[in-house]
């Protein structure tokens, strides 16, 4: 124990210092991150009146615990689905904000004299905005619900999924210590690679393991088996050369997409809290005064390189991206500050040893006075709108204009029969292709040496090549023929014979590519070349595409796949959390999809829905009712409507006014008179010897059936109170206590 004590009086001073700052500044107003730096710096060597913190070391290692804890319960909050909603406005400027940040980063900590690492640090620091300091603006200043912010939250989730590729590139760069361009596109290349296979193996296996193990799901349960999936992809992310943050969070966006999810996310809430507290006050241990004041200068600087910084590239890509200029304004300015992922990064520095000492308090010292300047610089933008629209040029105006006009038109268009087909074919060969070529590094790395260890010789290599063109066989069908001849391919095959001999390119390319993993598998194994390996190579793909039960194998992989990436939006739709897809396309035809709680008053309750006859009476129609966990589909005339239950009905917008309107007042009125008579009371009745009740069991009083009356409890001569049994009979001297409405238990005192 004496060697735990210094961690343990470290532990219980940060935790102390954090408690305390969390609640001032809770009271204040202000994020909680400020308050956690403001408790490491009392906390650190810098602020010597209070006691400090002993064994640095340690807060360092629980501050890395902490950042995996950060990345997994974001990529938790983060789904690869939203990436796809999120539009071309928020990709363009997500990638024009970062790639002007860096640039600006650099540049300036060039023009300090800084070193290139310091400076391309300092670049990535800034280019991040705060997910957390945004949303808790939006919500303090009213704004939520506005259009420009749903654009800005968009940006925010590709922002944190560049800024752990970032972080990535920046890893790669640092062990190098150099900007090797092959090197670099070799790294997004891996980190590409690694990403796809990670998400497509893992969103496969994950999903099927937690449904058959649900039984055995509890709470405690749960939160170890996805903290040890968790750690286990941060082990492995970190032996295939990446950071432990990167494998923390592609873990939790894989967990995201399971029905798990909010479970998961509920229960390593506490955790993550508490690790994340101690990585932020880590973060406020690194603040030095004097070191702050040296750098006052650059601090000023680095402030208002973000500020003008952010507002200028993200009104900018926004702007270039088709919006109206006062939505890229407001969005400019909502991004005017640094947060979370400038301490990471700060972080990742330093544990890499290539920036300098001085970064981490800069960098905090700017966050912390662009975090304060948040909601007034949210506040501002209207007016600086207002000043843009009267002194830029009216040229100008039009032109942003006619940018806006034509990037929503464009995005308007739907995709061409060409596209889809293209974009189709591209993803089906890139995701079966990666997958196929690590079933294939994983047999010639394990499979292929056990069975030569097991059968050498020709025999033994013959199995090994079987057993491996098995396993891949599903794969080498679907990168060959899956959605080859679909629809789209047989549209754009009688529409324009220009595109006949493109598709055929395809095509043979398709089959190539397939052909190409048998031909590495026979060759590494057998080192056969000319054309007696190509005949074998083409026979086996042959002999694969021809095959029933490889193709029923492929279905089944793409569906259970298919199935698992949709299980979680099945299940909100199930339980009313989502509307169904169909909901969407109803606009155009002048129908709405709304959901309506009946009243637990309403006089509809009880009643069948060929009793309330809502068709005929409000011309719409219940699509669904939801009952609890319990959804009924297009119910039947006998189902009946339950308080509380949530009709999910379509109809028109008038028509919906009307029926809300109804279901609103089909509550009961309260009756005062009604009130006062179901009063409820408690009294005593005593058993004498002329009682009607003398003798009698409970049973046989009527007690209950003609008073409406119920026995609490009997109490006896000796003042025992017990619960009677009903055959047995009262005595004299019993007190009977009995509960009733006012009315009927006076009517019984009277007997």
């Amino acid at each position: 124990m004496g060697e735990l004590e210094p961690m343990i009086k470290d532990l219980a001073l940060i935790l102390i210092f954090a408690g305390a700052m969390t609640l001032i500044f809770k009271k204040l107003g202000q994020p909680l991150v400020l308050g956690y730096i403001v408790a490491g710096f009392l906390a650190g060597p810098h602020f010597g009146l209070l006691p400090s913190v002993v064994d640095t070391v340690n807060v360092h290692l629980w501050s890395d615990i902490g950042v995996i804890f950060l990345l997994f319960a974001l990529g938790l909050e983060f789904s690869f689905k939203k990436i796809l909603k999120v539009g071309g406005t928020a990709v363009v400027a997500a990638l024009v904000i970062i790639v002007g940040m860096i640039f600006l980063g650099f540049t300036l900590g060039t023009a300090f004299g800084w070193q290139k690492m310091d400076a391309l640090f300092l670049g990535g620091m800034i280019a991040m905005s705060s997910t957390t300091i945004i949303y808790k603006a939006f919500d303090d200043l009213g704004l939520r619900k506005k259009q420009f912010t749903g654009l800005v939250l968009s940006i925010l989730i590709l922002e944190d999924i560049l800024a752990v590729v970032l972080m990535v590139l920046l890893s790669t760069i640092a062990v190098s210590n150099s900007v090797n361009g092959f090197e670099l596109v070799q790294s997004i290349a891996k980190l590409a690679f690694f990403l796809i296979l990670w998400f497509v193996v893992g969103l496969y296996i994950i999903p099927i393991f937690l449904k058959w193990a649900r039984k055995l799901l509890t709470g405690e349960t749960l939160l170890v088996v996805a903290l040890g999936l968790c750690f286990g992809m941060v082990v492995f992310a970190a032996a295939m050369g990446f950071s432990a943050a990167f494998g923390a969070f592609i873990m939790g966006s894989i967990l995201a997409e399971t029905i798990e999810a909010e479970r998961i996310d509920k229960l390593v809430n506490p955790v993550k809290d508490l690790f994340g507290a101690i990585f932020f006050v880590s973060v406020g241990m690194m603040v030095d005064p004097a070191m702050i004041a040296q750098y006052a200068l650059p601090i000023i600087l680095i402030t208002l390189t973000v500020i003008v910084g952010q507002a200028t590239f993200a009104t900018l890509g926004v702007l270039l991206s088709g919006q109206p200029l006062k939505t890229a304004v407001q969005c400019g300015f909502s991004l005017t500050q640094i947060g979370e992922f400038a301490f990471i990064i700060a972080a990742l520095g330093q544990s890499l040893k290539v920036t300098s000492d001085f970064l981490y308090p800069i960098v905090v010292a700017v966050s912390v006075i662009t975090i304060f300047l948040t909601p007034y610089m949210i506040r501002l933008a209207e007016p600086f709108y207002g000043l843009l629209s009267k002194r830029l040029p009216k040229k100008w105006l039009d032109l942003a204009n006619r940018v806006a006009d034509r990037g929503s038109s464009s995005a308007a268009q739907d995709d061409s029969s060409w596209r889809k087909y293209l974009r189709s074919t591209v993803t089906t060969v890139l995701i079966y292709g990666i997958v196929a070529f690590a079933i294939t590094a994983l047999a010639f790395l394990w499979f292929v040496p056990l069975m030569d260890s097991i059968l050498p010789g020709t025999v033994g290599k013959a199995l090994s090549a079987l057993g491996i063109l098995i396993v891949l066989g599903p794969f080498i069908y679907t990168i060959s023929l899956r959605h080859t001849f679909s629809d789209d391919f047989k549209k754009l095959w009688g529409e324009n014979r220009n595109y006949m001999p493109l598709l055929v390119a395809i095509v043979i390319v398709r089959f190539l590519i397939a052909m190409g993993f048998v031909f590495y598998v026979l060759y590494s194994l057998f080192h056969l070349r000319g054309i007696p390996i190509f005949l074998l190579a083409f026979a086996a793909v042959i002999f694969i595409l021809s095959s029933r039960l490889i193709r029923r194998q492929s279905l089944r992989i793409e569906s259970n796949f298919k199935d698992n990436l949709r299980a979680r939006d099945v299940q909100a739709e199930y339980l009313g959390q989502k509307q169904p897809e169909y909901a969407s396309r109803l606009i155009s035809k002048d129908l709405h999809f709304a959901d309506f709680t009946v009243p637990g008053d309403s006089e509809w309750a009880g009643k069948t829905l060929a009793e309330l006859n809502l068709g005929r009476r409000f011309s719409i129609h219940v699509a669904s009712i939801l009952r609890g966990n319990v959804r009924i589909n297009v119910p039947e005339a006998h189902e009946h409507v339950f308080p509380q239950d949530v009709l999910q009905v379509i109809g028109t917008d008038t028509d919906m006014e009307v029926f809300s309107r109804e279901l609103k007042s089909s509550g009961r009125a309260l009756d005062e008179d009604v009130a006062a008579r179901s009063e409820m009371v408690l009294r005593q009745v005593i058993i004498h010897e002329n009682s009607p009740f003398n003798g009698k069991t409970i049973k046989e009083c009527g007690i209950r059936k003609d008073y409406h009356c119920l026995i609490a409890g009997v109490e006896t001569k000796d003042g025992k109170l017990y619960q009677p049994a009903v055959d047995i009979p009262f005595v004299v001297g019993d007190v009977v206590w009995v509960v009733g409405q006012k009315a009927d238990v006076g009517l019984l005192l009277q007997v």
